[in-house]
């Protein structure tokens, strides 16, 4: 067998890259106060925490840095200055630039550069603000969705459950890109009626044969969560999508405002049945992401 893949990090150096938000100190997000993380967060640390938990290679996301190809050339470097550590990027890309492939040509240059990430929606509260939410009305998203899909690219999908339907009738426009579902949706009403409301959104992504989901970031709307709390999100997204098109992301360093890694690694391996362990830890990251990874030692998520 392979490694267990963690499908869902970010990496920060404020040295190295400028990252607004983690200069503006004092700021509330929608995620909580993210004092605690304003600081570096460098993959040894990462290591330290995802591989004592059988870990073995990881999928880096963008994370809002002000030029995000600093960013992607700053974790070009660090994959390249760690080789025993398998790392695929995904990078930001305004989709909607009038030199997009300039842009995706020159991000492809990078080895490690798998897909893109624009953010549709990160909370109600924070979207009214940002206007990115317009994405979807702007036809020259799709238009950018087709090409990075021709380009072999995989986009990453964060937003609300609010836009999920109407985001499912941009997509099904693109259905030669494949799409990761980030944090499952962000369910962010964890009410009875939230949850409902949320899952029946989830079914129009679904439904979509090239779309997968991420089992990631569940605390941002949580921070007090426990395996119950999460249990009905977990289990409809493995019914919705199967665990062929679902894959285990820690979300750290954002989540470890809410827990320890070891702790989040065994809720899930609780929470996922045995028999989808190897597609959700494993095997599906490594065939939407394309990534090489060498075979593993024993882990506490199968023991």
């Amino acid at each position: 067998m392979t490694h267990w893949i963690d499908a869902h990090h970010h990496l920060w150096d404020l040295e190295a890259v400028h990252y607004p938000w983690l200069m503006a100190r004092g700021v509330e997000r929608f995620f909580g106060d993210p004092t605690p993380i304003q600081r570096n967060y460098l993959l040894r640390e990462f290591r330290s925490e995802a591989a004592s938990c059988g870990i073995g290679a990881s999928i880096h996301i963008q994370v809002g840095a002000e030029n995000g190809l600093d960013e992607a050339r700053w974790v070009q470097s660090v994959a390249d200055a760690n080789p025993d550590w398998p790392m695929a990027q995904v990078v930001y890309c305004d989709l909607t630039s009038t030199e997009l492939s300039a842009q995706l040509d020159t991000f492809q240059a990078l080895p490690t550069v798998r897909g893109v990430r624009q953010i549709v929606g990160r909370a109600p509260g924070e979207d009214a603000q940002t206007g990115t939410n317009a994405l979807l009305d702007d036809p020259q998203f799709l238009i950018g969705l087709k090409e990075a899909g021709k380009c072999n690219l995989s986009f990453d999908l964060q937003l609300v459950p609010e836009l999920m339907k109407k985001t499912a009738r941009v997509l099904a426009l693109a259905p030669d890109i494949r799409v990761a579902l980030c944090h499952a949706g962000s369910p962010h009403d964890r009410s009875p009626a939230g949850l409902k409301e949320w899952a029946q959104n989830l079914r129009a992504l679904s439904n979509l044969p090239n779309v997968s989901c991420k089992l990631s970031g569940l605390g941002m709307f949580d921070h007090n969560w426990t395996p119950d709390s999460i249990r009905p999100i977990v289990d409809e997204c493995l019914e919705q999508f199967g665990p062929k098109r679902v894959m285990f992301g820690s979300n750290f360093p954002v989540d470890k405002l809410y827990g320890d890694y070891a702790s989040l690694a065994e809720v899930y391996r609780d929470l996922v049945p045995a028999e989808s362990h190897s597609a959700v830890f494993s095997e599906t990251a490594i065939r939407f992401y394309d990534l090489e990874v060498p075979r593993k030692a024993d882990s506490i998520l199968n023991r």
